[in-house]
């Protein structure tokens, strides 16, 4: 018991299951009827893709905001490309990439070049990029919103519907995105890095730690992660506006809190971020199934991200002041 109290995962394990009891208490859900329900999966792997680029950038110590204006960047650059002018799709999903590399480039540059926070550095470049988005469009189309018209082999890898109609592809691209997160953070050296930079920048460059290019490489990742699933619906829903995926931005960071990943970096896991999105995503979508009122979802929210944040801190302070008991040569522990 004492180890799962100081995994970083166990403070979104504990929202979960704070979160399926209250609406199994007091808003009368059918859990089962929940959990096969495709709305809040489909919502949960849209900001899950996201959150865990984004959760490793935090864990290495920095944030990245501009994410909200790279979902309608990505699907829109999509939609212009391919749908607008008529090119192939291949060129609008490289395209939708391109912009999240450009952009991901010019924070982390940002990032490691001057002494700006990275919070206010992608503040910068989230309004700089919703105007970019807006004018670009009108300009360009003369509209705020672009249809698209995508071929089947597109369909398929990124906007396709699976299990019966209702779930969409992109919680397999969710699971991958996952999978690779896991294995980057807790299998590899770079995770280490990843740790090391969280915890004091400078002696993790003494250590030899590539800090700043790493850094650039992480703030690459989060941004076109962004673009990414802006590309995928705007393929899945034959359009794209410029408004679409904007207001994503807190809630991404919200499930990577409510994960286990503390704002000052240094602590946090993947499989924690992956079910601090699936409590996030049932908590925002999931009130549809209960008794309560929508207006109080908000509230539940809050409360639950206010939880999170003093478990996650108290959870870390547990993880290094332990100190494992010895044992004498009885095999009893002193």
């Amino acid at each position: 018991m004492s180890a799962f109290i100081r995994r970083p995962a166990t403070a979104s394990v504990l929202s979960l299951i704070g979160v399926l009891l209250f609406y199994f208490i007091f808003g009368g859900v059918d859990l089962e009827k929940l959990g096969g329900a495709a709305s809040w999966l489909n919502y949960a792997a849209r900001i899950g893709i996201v959150a865990i680029p984004v959760g490793l950038l935090m864990i290495s110590g920095e944030i990245d905001i501009s994410i909200g204006a790279m979902i309608p960047a990505g699907a829109m650059a999509t939609a212009i490309i391919s749908g607008y002018y008529g090119l192939p799709i291949i060129f609008g999903i490289l395209g939708a990439l391109g912009i999240g590399v450009i952009v991901g480039l010019i924070n982390g540059v940002l990032a490691v070049r001057t002494t700006v926070p990275t919070l206010i550095i992608t503040l910068g470049t989230l309004i700089a990029m919703q105007g970019i988005v807006l004018a670009g469009s009108v300009i360009l189309t003369g509209n705020a919103s672009v249809p698209l018209s995508a071929p089947d082999w597109a369909k398929t890898l990124f906007g396709q519907l699976i299990f019966g109609g209702s779930h969409q592809v992109v919680i397999i691209w969710w699971l991958a995105f996952t999978l690779l997160g896991w294995f980057i953070l807790h299998q590899s050296r770079f995770g280490n890095w990843i740790f090391a930079m969280g915890g004091d920048k400078v002696s993790a460059r003494n250590a030899g730690i590539p800090v700043d290019r790493f850094t650039i490489l992480l703030f690459v990742l989060t941004a076109t992660s962004a673009s990414f699933v802006g590309m995928c619906h705007a393929i899945l829903f034959n359009s794209a506006q410029v408004s679409g995926g904007m207001n994503d931005i807190f809630n991404i960071i919200a499930s990577v809190v409510v994960g286990g990943v503390l704002l000052s970096g240094g602590f946090g896991s993947v499989p924690g971020i992956f079910i601090g999105t699936i409590t996030f995503a049932i908590v925002n979508k999931g009130i549809d199934f209960t008794d309560i009122d929508r207006n109080w979802s908000s509230l539940i929210i809050g409360v639950m991200l206010l939880a999170a944040v003093l478990m996650n801190n108290r959870f870390r302070n547990m993880a290094l002041n332990y100190v494992p008991r010895k044992k004498d040569k009885g095999g009893s522990a002193k």
